[in-house]
């Protein structure tokens, strides 16, 4: 019986013997699979399945070759002649705010584009594009498509926002709404800014002070104390002190000790302007997040945000042009500052700009939370 079984097996694996003389092959481009003896445990019998395929579906599926066949192939082969010449138009001309706004042409590779510009000129096709550094082939092609086809921006959305998802402590609505001003502080590397605006929004005061402490040696709390108690000497007396909470990544180590620096600042600014209020009183000192005042103004790009320095500027012109500007400074502060926010991200001015808004935001957010 042992013999016979061993005969049999050997008949189907080899084809000795009479109509199995023939090697059994797997069909082409089929990956062949095998089933274990269950006599022995040792022999594998090849067997062959129709829907082997199904294993490697790279084999089968035209999808795959095509994708193959987009990475291989030219950008100008992949679009007409009018969709080249939208797609060149907005890389010669753009700037780098409205590169920014492209889909993977956030952050970087937006400035990129337009050094590529000024030192190459004008892109003359589109392949030209995968020179420019950070920008390759796929995301050359996302960044195209996403000029062809925009997306809407949902504009509406901000009436529906409610202040108190960033403000923090929670003080009752009805106590904001009647505060008479408001004094928002932004906190920098080396100096405070605050901006004093009342419920008409008007600018009462707006101003900045540098702290030689900051930032320097092991950070010692005496200096701290000292330059961060001159600026809140010359805070004017308001309702509510609103003071930036900074979005400082906890992943980015390089940044840690920035973000040690701006909580420090925070909590003496919390203890020492608290000291205002009566004893029993609602808070007096909130915070605000960075991110609502950025989305706020359309400055988030990504995860990160950008200067706020052009919508002050056109705040500044419409309240000496308009009727009913948004906002309202005083003639001595236009003076003051006209043309002081003309400046790259390392200006001095930053921190009074981020001031500003967030004041103007506060208001905003407070009227359209009805």
């Amino acid at each position: 019986m042992w013999v016979t079984r061993r005969l049999l097996k050997s008949a189907v694996l080899t084809g000795h013997f009479g109509l199995l003389n023939r090697r059994l092959k797997p069909p082409p481009d089929f990956w062949p699979r095998f089933l274990q003896c269950t006599y022995c445990w040792r022999t594998r019998v090849p067997a062959t399945d129709l829907n082997l395929n199904l294993l490697h579906p790279e084999l089968s599926d035209p999808r795959c070759r095509h994708r193959d066949d987009v990475s291989d192939a030219t950008l100008d082969s992949l679009y007409t002649s009018d969709q080249r010449d939208t797609i060149l138009q907005l890389l010669n001309t753009g700037s780098e705010s409205e590169l920014a706004a492209v889909k993977m042409l956030r952050g970087r590779k937006s400035a990129n584009i337009i050094e590529y510009r000024i030192r190459n000129g004008p892109f003359k096709d589109l392949e030209s594009v995968v020179n420019v550094p950070l920008l390759k082939h796929k995301s050359a092609v996302v960044a195209f498509n996403s000029i062809l086809y925009p997306r809407e921006k949902k504009e509406k959305r901000k009436g529906r926002i409610h202040l108190a998802k960033f403000i923090r402590p929670e003080v009752d609505k009805a106590l904001l709404e009647d505060a008479t001003s408001i004094v928002s502080i932004v906190c920098g590397t080396n100096r405070i800014a605050w901006t004093h605006m009342d419920r008409a929004m008007t600018v009462l005061e707006w101003q900045q002070e540098e702290c030689p402490s900051f930032m320097k040696g092991t950070y010692m709390a005496s200096g701290y104390l000292e330059d961060i108690c001159c600026v809140v000497s010359k805070l004017p007396v308001a309702d509510f002190y609103v003071v930036e909470k900074p979005s400082v990544s906890l992943q980015n180590t390089a940044l840690f000790p920035v973000m040690v620096h701006l909580r420090t600042v925070e909590a003496m600014l919390f203890a020492l302007l608290s000291a205002r209020r009566d004893v029993g009183a609602p808070p007096n000192v909130l915070n605000m997040m960075r991110t609502a005042v950025g989305r706020h103004f359309g400055l988030i790009i990504g995860e990160s945000r950008t200067s706020g320095a052009e919508v002050v500027r056109k705040m500044m012109s419409d309240s000496a042009m308009k009727k009913i500007p948004r906002v309202i400074f005083p003639n001595e502060l236009l003076v003051r500052y006209s043309g002081a926010f003309h400046f790259s991200s390392r200006n001095k001015g930053q921190e009074m700009c981020d001031a500003l808004l967030q004041a103007v935001a506060f208001y905003e957010l407070l009227t359209a939370s009805h």
